[in-house]
């Protein structure tokens, strides 16, 4: 068999001038821990979710706008609350950020997007991205730059986008939060990795927030390789790709591709579709990827679940565990931005 497989198949806090970048949270195996000054609160893992439903997000949200989030492959960050951040200030943010980058580029810092005159950012609100009363608004960023060869009608191209966004964010760390702070967790970025280290570096400075790589859990890819196929008789998945890397010498990835319809009946025995309820529970998740591995041993006589499930992809999106996740339809994004944001912030460091 080759190494590369391919498989088909039919407390309330005093507040002073001190800034803190510790407004976190830490986990073990059963619970996940947020402390913020004066209070400490528990959030459990979830055990259910919401079954994924159709949100025409577009009735809410700038279509315009909302094509801008799903046309990418984004890498994702946890960043923690932004101090003294202001949406009313997004202009003067784009004129500093701006500033910032070009002079870190005279001081001879890589920029990778070529011989460049220059640095225009733009920071904008995508109003109604948004669950609840304790989101706070996405804000969309982008830089654009201009050749320098570039004749004067040529328009600036976009060099890097990025997105800080709160879906459905745990309503006990937000409330336990102190008036300073704004809280957008999830970081998504599409750009150069050197843009991307410039922008993280000027929110640092500027917000007093600190980030990190918000790399995923195979437990997560399994929830939305399930929470995806349920969307099935509603929008056809066509197929769901599934890839795992087993612990082999080399290491040996295998792909695993799944009719549509065969992976809807297989839900539909995990999950019969009268029940009274719309939550998905873990262990329904668990017995549907068991069945996915059970039938592909029954073939190859592999165990994946020896291995480490690394990317899922339907026709609705796909997510790698190394943080890269793309939003094919903006009808179920908020069920993926949800279990991001929740990722974003049960990931984040504590005191």
């Amino acid at each position: 068999m080759d190494r590369r497989s391919a498989v088909n198949t039919s407390v309330t806090h005093h507040t002073t001038h001190r800034r803190s970048k510790s407004y976190g949270r830490t986990f073990d195996a059963t619970s996940r821990f947020c402390y913020t000054p004066g209070q400490l609160t528990i959030t459990r893992i979830p055990t259910s979710r919401e079954a994924a439903k159709a949100h025409k997000i577009t009735e809410k949200v700038d279509p315009e706008q909302v094509a801008l989030l799903v046309k990418n492959e984004w890498k994702l960050s946890y960043v923690t609350p932004l101090y003294q951040f202001r949406y009313t200030l997004l202009n003067v943010y784009a004129k500093h950020l701006s500033a910032f980058l070009v002079a870190e580029k005279q001081q001879g810092t890589a920029v990778e997007v070529g011989l460049e005159t220059g640095f225009k950012v733009t920071f904008s609100t995508v109003l109604g991205m948004v669950e609840t009363k304790d989101d706070a608004e996405t804000v969309f960023i982008q830089i654009h730059s201009k050749p320098v060869f570039a004749s004067a009608g040529d328009t600036p191209r976009v060099v890097w986008s990025g997105w800080l966004t709160c879906i459905n964010g745990d309503p006990e760390y937000l409330q336990s939060l102190p008036p300073e702070f704004v809280s957008l967790p999830l970081f998504c970025t599409s750009g150069t990795e050197s843009l991307t280290f410039l922008v993280k570096l000027w929110f640092e400075r500027t917000f007093d927030c600190s980030f990190g790589s918000l790399s995923l859990d195979p437990n997560d890819l399994q929830w939305l390789a399930a929470l995806w196929t349920g969307c099935h008789s509603d929008n056809n998945i066509r197929s769901l790709k599934l890839a795992w890397t087993l612990p082999a010498q080399p290491p040996l990835d295998v792909s695993l591709t799944v009719n549509g319809q065969d992976a809807w009946d297989l839900w539909e025995k995990v999950r019969p579709g009268d029940r009274a309820d719309d939550s998905v529970s873990i262990e329904e998740v668990k017995c549907f990827i068991t069945g996915i591995e059970s039938h592909f041993f029954r073939h190859f006589k592999i165990h994946l679940s020896a291995g480490v499930l690394k990317k899922v992809s339907t026709a609705l999106g796909s997510v790698h565990l190394d943080g890269k996740i793309k939003i094919t339809c903006s009808d179920y994004m908020i069920t993926v931005m949800t279990l991001l944001t929740e990722c974003a912030i049960l990931k984040m460091p504590t005191i």
